[in-house]
């Protein structure tokens, strides 16, 4: 199982990688917000545990943000904030899970084992778990889209755009729907720039057997090649 540690005590941080790597999981450390938020996206791990009070980015935001950008990890929050409004603040902006400092690390490793369990069976029961598009496949437990055994690096914003599509594969997505997903909360982008997200995405689409269609009037479409 892979782990996501996201918390900037390093004497907390090395205790816990080391603890949980005995038990049998890869742990990645990380202290800061924003470099968390790019690691989670590239390495697509099993469970994220999160604290709160993060430098860079809080840790809600980060939460925030990762979730918006199409990951759907579990993720357990790890905070020294223990009231019931942090916890219900948490929940409500993604969490499946919270833990207050100081925690039994019996109880830790039992909160994350029943995370990835959970995860694991969802995927296994619904099909739409698994959306395939020609060779390319949508992960919605990680949030991650797979051309083979490697992970497409997309943009928040191509990422999300590029969810949408595959999960409406051969049908056509119209401009507006889309803008509104990929800028979700940003008044001040332009309506044009949902073409600019496009460009980019046909570029990195490029030969690997599938093809961003524009139809005039309509929006776009993704389909599979041959």
């Amino acid at each position: 199982m892979r782990l996501l540690l996201i918390e900037d005590d390093p004497a907390l941080q090395t205790s816990l990688k080391r603890t949980l790597e005995r038990r049998g999981m890869r742990v990645q450390p990380c202290g800061d917000g924003l470099q968390a938020l790019d690691i989670w996206r590239l390495q697509q791990p099993d469970v994220v545990l999160l604290d709160l009070s993060l430098p860079g980015l809080d840790g809600l935001e980060v939460l925030a943000q990762a979730r918006q950008s199409g990951l759907l990890t579990p993720v357990l929050i790890l905070t020294a904030r223990g009231t019931v409004g942090d916890r219900v603040i948490g929940l409500n902006t993604g969490a499946d899970d919270y833990l207050a400092k100081p925690f039994d690390l019996d109880e830790l490793e039992a909160r994350i084992r029943a995370l990835n369990r959970r995860s694991a069976g969802a995927g296994g029961e619904n099909a739409s778990d698994q959306v395939v598009c020609g060779p390319l496949r949508l992960d919605a437990a990680s949030g991650a889209i797979q051309h083979g055994f490697k992970v497409l690096d997309l943009t928040p914003r191509e990422l999300r755009m590029m969810r949408t599509l595959m999960e409406r594969a051969g049908r056509a997505v119209a401009k507006e729907q889309l803008f509104d997903i990929v800028f979700p909360g940003e008044p001040d982008v332009q309506y044009e720039a949902i073409e600019v997200v496009a460009y980019r995405l046909r570029k990195k689409l490029g030969g690997i057997g599938v093809t961003l269609v524009t139809l005039r009037g309509l929006g776009y479409l993704l389909k599979a090649d041959g």
